[in-house]
């Protein structure tokens, strides 16, 4: 009975508090339910009175609202209920004067994002309604934009606003001066819930808290069209900490999910790295990437978890990717139990040389991939993984655990060292299902693959040492089994295989002692 009791009571004491939180209907400060006139101001008023008090939830019953730009302050909760929709305006005044901002890694002042917060804690954007971002016409401007014409009004108001940023290494995308602002984006904020809502037709990015603490990303929904909505990533928390991204669909015109840090001397400037991020039960359709990083990381991306989710139609999977210049670190990364179907290129990739470049010596600039572990993968893809270091920084500590893939083409590791292959099948279609180059301590155990093409080795080593090949098993018809070629290629060590010697074929440029069965 006692038990009974406080339980009651606990619920007594929850519909009170919910009772005494204070609602700020729009409608009562004058936003028209039928779209007919822009509630920017009363949305302004509502909020401003729920300010005044202290804080409260600011709200919208079913029905379609016009609004531009809606800044959010400290105790600030946007509530959208079932059956009302946002449409946010398409006429780029309604989003000045410009506001400091970050665009790609670079500290701008531009355009105002459609939902903004600055020095805020305790926000949230909530409830089974819908935000449209009428984007359209913010991607016509920028694909239609060509070098040389005459500067809009709003690119001349950014070239005054932005006279002494720092820019990237490669500044031609600052310097067209009209930058598409962000759906969302929270700046230097504490404890941001967004959660429920669904998303359409963002200018740009769609998700972007910057420099922020405690974010919550909970069954969101978000839709950009995949072929006309360029650089409509779906949810991009850049130099934050304590982040958590759960439960969401997302099918966009660019990556799906994107960790990143800042960009080139910019992003090494502010130092503020993304860390402590946990991604997880998430389903991914149309998009460049499943989840990405980079390539802007220039602070640093580290504590990691990415698990339990589904990509199907992405371009890519799981993707890395940087190149020199940007320098920082990418470390502590973790990847579990993800299915991928229908990728159109890589699975898995891990790239250092994203954009060309030349080599230097190692320094600031140098960026740096290592202590990241893949397991539990199943995938569909073009290419199952690539992996690609830099001649003066290789990847470093990569392994893969219990994976299954099925491709047209296998693994390539290039530029790598201490690399791990465990239980791993690699069904490819033409090819080696694995293709070593340039790579110092590699272990593979119990690699798998269906490869029966007499003249195709199912394991290609080119250059690498101190290898340990184990517990190999070949498919009955398969005739060369490991190819080691590469004047550098020394230790390769062969154990407990069940294939003889002439399944090995060592190239005459590979001194025979360095090949070992054990």
């Amino acid at each position: 009975m006692k038990k009974i009791i406080g339980i009651l009571s606990f619920l007594v004491w929850i519909a009170q508090s919910v009772s005494a939180q204070q609602f700020y209907d729009v409608t009562q400060y004058g936003a028209k339910r039928d779209s007919s006139a822009k509630a920017t101001e009363a949305i302004k008023k509502a909020i401003d009175a729920a300010v005044k008090a202290g804080g409260g939830t600011v709200y919208f019953p079913a029905g379609k609202y016009l609004t531009g730009p809606i800044h959010l302050k400290s105790n600030i909760t946007i509530f959208i209920d079932a059956g009302a929709e946002l449409h946010f305006s398409d006429d780029f005044d309604d989003y000045l004067p410009m506001v400091e901002s970050r665009y790609e890694g670079v500290d701008v002042k531009t355009f105002s994002p459609l939902f903004y917060a600055y020095e805020a804690e305790n926000i949230a954007i909530i409830g089974r309604g819908i935000v449209d971002g009428h984007g359209k016409k913010w991607w016509a401007f920028v694909e239609g934009y060509k070098e040389g014409q005459p500067r809009s009004k709003w690119q001349q108001l950014f070239d005054e606003n932005n006279k002494d940023i720092l820019l990237p290494d490669d500044p031609k995308q600052m310097k067209r001066g009209f930058l598409r602002p962000p759906f969302i984006q929270t700046m230097y904020c504490k404890n941001v819930l967004i959660q429920g809502i669904t998303i359409r037709n963002s200018p740009f990015w769609t998700i972007n808290p910057e420099f922020c603490d405690n974010v919550t990303i909970h069954a969101v929904t978000i839709i950009n069209p995949k072929r006309m909505a360029p650089n409509t990533d779906g949810i991009n928390p850049e130099s934050c900490s304590n982040v958590r991204i759960s439960d969401c669909y997302i099918s966009v015109g660019d990556d799906c999910i994107t960790i990143k840090s800042g960009k080139d001397l910019p992003g090494r400037t502010k130092d503020r790295p993304a860390e402590n991020y946990t991604i997880t039960n998430c389903t991914m359709l149309d998009g460049h990437g499943g989840v990405v990083i980079g390539s802007e990381m220039s602070a640093g991306v580290r504590k990691i978890t990415i698990s339990n989710c589904v990509f199907d139609g992405t371009d890519r999977g799981i993707r890395l990717k940087t190149v020199r210049g940007r320098g920082g670190v990418v470390e502590d990364i973790r990847v579990d139990n993800i299915v991928m179907k229908n990728i159109r290129d890589q699975a898995i990739v891990l790239d250092m040389e994203y954009a060309k470049s030349t080599p230097e010596p190692v320094s600031e600039r140098t960026p740096k991939f290592r202590n990241i572990h893949l397991s539990n993968i199943t995938a569909h893809a073009r290419d199952a993984m690539y992996i690609n270091g830099i001649d003066e920084m290789p990847v470093s500590e990569i392994s893969l655990h219990n994976a299954v893939f099925q491709t047209e083409r296998g693994i390539i590791i290039k530029n790598a060292k201490d690399i791990q292959l465990r239980d791993v099948r690699v069904n490819a279609q033409q090819g080696s299902a694995l293709s070593v180059i340039n790579t110092d301590r590699l272990l593979v155990s119990n690699l798998e693959s269906t490869t029966t093409d007499t003249n195709t080795p199912v394991i290609s080593l080119n250059n690498t040492k101190n290898a340990l090949l184990r517990h190999l098993w070949p498919f009955e018809k398969t005739a060369l089994y490991v190819k080691v070629s590469g004047a550098a290629s020394q230790n390769i060590n062969l154990a407990d295989n069940f294939f003889k010697e002439d399944a090995v074929s060592i190239e005459n440029e590979v001194l025979k002692q360095e090949v070992k069965f054990h």
